[in-house]
């Protein structure tokens, strides 16, 4: 059979070491004069948060900040935003962070300006329902990560939690993609360690569940393999020694080549990880490398051969076992919890839990089908 298929790629992406010097020009670029930085609460009072901004200042584009940002990022936070980027009379958004800034910076760039009686969560991604919102009226964005894991950067859609569901939801918009990316590894390296495992082990999964997924596409299965091999090459580089500035460089292109990548799909390893983290409000990146082994071990039937290629490009002798226990090395390098009970997550909200990740639309690329029962098996494996 012969495939057909729709695709769609990425942004203009400015990497390299000191790249953030260019802020203010590409700000100008795409029409910029009064952007606001949005940020999150610890970073905002970080020397590069503070630099950016002076290069801004210098420019004449203002030092306007707003990072009342949560782990993960809910309407309230959007609200807030938006307020502050109205009264403020800005113009478009520096998305300037790890996923929750980049997300949050998403979502007020799209919501702002939109017509009153348009709900954020009327504009989840299904079907065409973004189709909803007025794409006139989305500002521009550029993006800045400072941490190399969810890819947000070079995508098209961001994830906000409702407050009062606790449910994860994707919303998505094509305008959502930034209009400019700066990659600068050197943002990267005051990075904690926990967040440089937690980031990175969510590349590794946006890699590992692209490969994985089965519908049709190869560009984004060769960019998904080579994502992997960048992780498992530097990653514990990167967390060894924080100043090791090529790994870094390599982590933030495996970061965004993962986010690049999923548009092939992602699988139960993120249906699970995004309710665990809207009810118990852990680091998204962690939780998938917690439950990245159970996972699979769950669709290997369906995955093996795969796998066994993935290994023999990665150097990794022994075919799918020889795999996950290159996962589980990895995992106790970067010092990973090493399952949900560690996480803190009660085994009596796993039948809550079970239905939740079951509503996620991270579970229709996964490559085995998820049912209620063998999801709740899944989830009591993952304890």
């Amino acid at each position: 059979m012969i495939p057909t298929a729709n695709w769609s790629y990425p942004t203009l992406i400015k990497f390299g070491p000191g790249r953030i010097k260019e802020l203010a020009d590409h700000c100008k670029a795409v029409g910029l004069k009064k952007p606001l930085l949005v940020t999150d609460k610890a970073l905002s009072t970080l020397p590069i948060t503070a630099a950016a901004l002076d290069i801004l200042d210098a420019a004449g584009l203002g030092r306007a900040v707003f990072s009342e940002v949560d782990p993960n990022p809910n309407e309230k936070n959007m609200a807030d935003g938006i307020a502050v980027y109205l009264a403020g009379g800005h113009d478009g958004v520096i998305c300037f962070g790890g996923g929750s800034a980049l997300d949050l910076g998403k979502m007020i760039a799209l919501m702002a300006h939109q017509a009153p009686g348009l709900s954020v969560w009327d504009l989840e991604d299904i079907g065409d329902w973004y189709t909803r919102a007025d794409a006139a009226k989305i500002a521009p964005i550029i993006a800045v990560p400072t941490t190399a894991g969810t890819g947000s950067e070079v995508g098209r859609a961001g994830v906000l939690t409702n407050s009062e569901t606790h449910k994860k939801k994707i919303i998505f918009h094509p305008k959502l993609l930034p209009a400019v990316t700066i990659c600068d590894p050197e943002l990267t390296v005051g990075m904690p360690k926990f967040i440089t495992a937690g980031t990175g082990m969510d590349a590794l999964a946006h890699c590992l569940e692209a490969y994985c997924s089965p519908f049709y596409h190869p560009m984004s299965q060769g960019i998904a393999l080579e994502g992997m091999r960048l992780v498992f090459e530097n990653l514990p580089k990167a967390y060894a020694n924080p100043t090791d500035l090529e790994a870094r460089a390599h982590m933030m292109s495996a970061a965004a080549m993962g986010a690049v990548a999923f548009q092939k799909g992602l699988g139960a390893i993120h249906s699970l990880s995004h309710p665990i983290g809207a009810v118990y409000g852990t680091h998204h990146g962690t939780t998938n490398a917690v439950v990245m082994p159970m996972v699979l071990d769950y669709n290997r039937s369906a995955i093996e051969d795969r796998i066994e290629k993935a290994a023999a490009y990665l150097g990794i002798a022994g075919g799918f076992d020889g795999f996950r226990a290159a996962i589980m090395a990895l995992r106790a390098e970067l010092s990973i919890p090493e399952n949900l009970t560690a996480m803190g997550v009660d085994p009596a909200r796993l039948d809550e839990l079970t239905e939740m990740a079951l509503e996620d639309p991270s579970c229709g690329g996964n490559p085995i089908e998820m049912t209620r029962e063998n999801t709740r098996a899944l989830f009591g494996a993952c304890m």
